[in-house]
């Protein structure tokens, strides 16, 4: 009998140490992609940026507010 609940220990603690592996491995999948998210929109923001010439944020926010009817 303690061979048989040893046996059963031992496969449940490999699968306790699988699921922790593949949570761990999950979690570095979303911290990647979060990465690339935030890379990409940080890349876009460069380009909106650059392609404001010499116009301010409060300047072009002053503007869009401005009712011309």
């Amino acid at each position: 009998m303690s061979v048989s609940l040893q046996k059963r220990l031992n496969t449940l603690v490999s699968d306790v140490q699988a699921i922790q592996k593949e949570l761990f491995l999950s979690r570095i999948g979303q911290i990647q992609h979060s990465r690339r998210t935030i890379t990409s929109w940080y890349a876009l923001s460069q380009k909106v940026s650059a392609a404001w010439d010499l116009v301010s944020a409060v300047d072009e926010i002053t503007a869009q507010r401005e009712k011309k009817w």
